[in-house]
């Protein structure tokens, strides 16, 4: 228990860092607000058109006697806009970074100078960054569709589908969160994205006491825009500890404290990229 305080400990102190540090807040605000305004340009036009494309895709149905075509197309339109809904929520994090790669890195170099110590730099061009960080976003993005597919089925078991599922399904978000948030400074370590799994597997409180809370939060898209510098800092922070860990922990001991959690790699598993 001691790693997920330590965890959510990592979230404030970054939240404290860029209020210490308003440049640095205003900076990495930008890419937050400017995917903000794509994505609620996308969902007004999903709102306005719909209708439309509900009646397109449901020709079959246009000679239905009312009240049936309208129940049937409002249905699939309100469920629509839902998915919609729901893939900016689960997106919005993983195009923040994409399109915040410069501000962000950034950030996190600005970070490290601050706390001393080395400042890695990745030495790639920043076309090249930005690949990597596509790929992993997409790796992410089809582990954590795979989970949600595998929890709604859960879902509809009584009991537990409204009750430990739903639990799961935020510590899985949270996980994964925190892995694409750790790997802005992780990647400028040469730290490759099955490297990072294993880091985090190893320190899974860590991660979850970390990531848990910010998905919670960022359920609210303008919420996450004024959090993301904050945890862009927070997981520099975090990564800072994770990277040190196989030099500075005797006989590959982690330095969880009284958590008793091992090094990455040591720890209990946690199969969320399996």
């Amino acid at each position: 228990m001691h790693d997920l305080g330590a965890g959510f400990g990592y979230l404030m102190k970054g939240q404290r860092w860029v209020a210490g540090h308003g440049r640095w807040f205003g900076f990495g605000l930008l890419p937050g607000l400017v995917t903000l305004v794509l994505y609620a340009g996308a969902l007004v036009a999903l709102f306005y058109g719909a209708d439309d494309l509900t009646a397109w895709a449901t020709p079959f149905a246009d000679d239905w006697s009312s009240p049936w075509l309208g129940l049937f197309r409002g249905s699939l339109t309100v469920l629509l806009f839902a998915l919609g809904l729901f893939l900016a929520v689960v997106t919005f994090t993983a195009v923040t970074l994409l399109v915040g790669q410069p501000f962000y890195e950034s950030l996190s170099e600005a970070v490290d100078r601050a706390e001393g110590g080395e400042v890695p730099e990745s030495g790639l061009p920043l076309w090249r960054e930005l690949l990597i960080s596509a790929r992993d976003s997409l790796r992410i993005l089809v582990r954590v569709t795979l989970y949600g597919v595998l929890l709604f089925a859960l879902g509809f078991i009584p009991v537990i589908g409204q009750t430990v599922i739903p639990v799961l399904g935020f510590c899985v978000s949270g996980f994964f969160l925190t892995e694409e948030l750790t790997a802005v400074a992780l990647q400028r370590r040469g730290v490759e994205l099955k490297e990072r799994l294993t880091m985090l597997r190893g320190r899974r409180m860590l991660a979850l006491g970390f990531g848990v809370p910010l998905t919670l939060a960022f359920l609210v898209p303008v919420v996450a825009v004024f959090l993301m510098p904050g945890a862009v800092a927070g997981a520099t922070l975090m990564a800072r500890e994770l990277a040190a860990e196989p030099e500075d922990a005797p006989d590959g001991a982690a330095s969880g404290g009284a958590s008793g959690e091992g090094a990455p790699g040591t720890g209990a598993p946690l199969t969320l990229d399996k």
